[in-house]
């Protein structure tokens, strides 16, 4: 039974607006250590004392998943301070950096001046669906 500190594996597929938007298939079960913070709070909350074998499809509210869209975590950015900025389309995926930390953001907008760049998780104020398969405890 899965419990804090449980070493588990479990299948999933993870479904976002009626499309797969992540899954295990072919790539083995996912690891993580129960309690431990590796995986989103909602799908952890509903794993708990689950048996091997055991099946179950979980509702995650963004709250619990990747969190809200937040609109400060959208930024204006002048091109100059993006290097290849004159290559970039809208929806493309950027690096920045910041005090040792590493951002990943969506391009919203191009302007002749701006890039308005979106910090916010990709999947953040979604409702996520997970179909999981538990396989191994230790």
């Amino acid at each position: 039974m899965i419990k804090e500190g449980s070493k588990v594996k479990f299948d999933y597929t993870l479904t976002v607006d009626g499309q797969t938007a992540d899954t295990s298939a072919g790539r083995g079960p996912l690891e993580y250590v129960h309690g431990a913070g590796h995986i989103i709070p909602g799908l952890e909350e509903e794993l708990t004392g689950m048996k091997v074998g055991e099946k179950k499809t979980v509702k995650v509210a963004p709250e619990k998943g990747y969190g809200k869209v937040l609109p400060e975590a959208v930024r204006r950015v002048p091109k100059e301070a993006i290097g290849g900025a004159e290559n970039l389309k809208v929806g493309d995926m950027v690096g920045a950096s910041n005090a040792g930390h590493t951002f990943r953001a969506v391009v919203k907008e191009i302007t002749d001046k701006e890039v308005v760049l979106d910090f916010n998780h990709p999947l953040a104020g979604k409702e996520l669906t997970f179909d999981v398969e538990i396989k191994e405890i230790n």
